[in-house]
């Protein structure tokens, strides 16, 4: 049995801070990772008056030094970074990725209503992503590659007033890798102070009784605390059933 792939569609290189626990847990599990960055982040301007190019090439580098720290694949798309919009056409983009890489489950950004979760960048990602696994489908969308239609679960970042069933991974044991890749966006952009990150990890930990948690929405799954993503857990659901060929 191969093992599975896990794809994570976000919006800017940085994002990656918020799940890079579950990642690294599921590299070592032998799996295949792989973050998929819609935009590169130009609009930062955590190095002054840069033109836009040259801040989106430092932003790729970083993002690809981060990919590397995980042990991860990562790749870059290039929607406008603050105007990211929810387009038919842009689901497509992502389906045609999401045929050739073919994930068994994908991780990306939900409906959230705090600062920061509720960028609009962040909120359209998702939308994309989510509308994607099912243009993924559909082979005229997809062409040349073959349409992926084999089941690809949802698991989103979970913010603090949502309701979804909740699955929770135990990230103590990456604690230190967890800090040193939010340390290099810290130091290049202001972005991942340490104190934050532990707060946000020990505060999902304290539900679970677990010292350090990633908590994400189980959109299609069974939920609880697991020890990694995928394979994932199976839920109370009849799905419908996979078509052929």
């Amino acid at each position: 049995m191969s093992q599975p792939t896990l794809l994570a569609v976000l919006a800017h290189p940085d994002d990656e801070v918020l799940c890079a626990g579950t990642l690294l847990a599921q590299r070592a599990a032998g799996s295949r990772v792989i973050i998929l960055w819609l935009t590169r982040g130009e609009m930062t301007d955590a190095w002054g008056p840069l033109p836009m190019a040259e801040v989106a090439e430092r932003r790729m580098e970083l993002g690809m030094q981060v990919a590397q720290c995980l042990g991860v694949e990562g790749r870059f798309l290039s929607f406008p970074d603050s105007a990211v919009q929810a387009t038919p056409e842009a689901g497509d983009e992502v389906a045609r990725v999401m045929a050739e890489i073919k994930p068994s489950g994908l991780i990306t950004w939900g409906d959230a209503w705090t600062r920061g979760f509720r960028h609009p960048d962040h909120q359209a990602t998702g939308k994309i992503a989510r509308d994607a696994v099912n243009f993924a489908r559909i082979a005229k969308v997809v062409a040349p590659e073959q349409p992926h239609r084999a089941f690809c679960p949802i698991f989103t970042l979970r913010g603090v007033h949502s309701s979804l069933p909740t699955v929770a991974l135990d990230v103590g044991g990456y604690a230190d890798k967890i800090f040193e890749v939010a340390e290099i966006y810290r130091r290049a952009i202001g972005f991942g102070a340490p104190e934050w990150i532990e707060g946000r990890l020990r505060s999902a930990g304290g539900r679970w009784d677990r010292d350090l948690v990633e908590e994400f929405d189980a959109w299609e799954t069974g939920s609880g605390l697991v020890d990694r993503l995928l394979p994932h857990r199976d839920g109370p659901f009849f799905h419908h059933p996979e078509r052929e060929g």
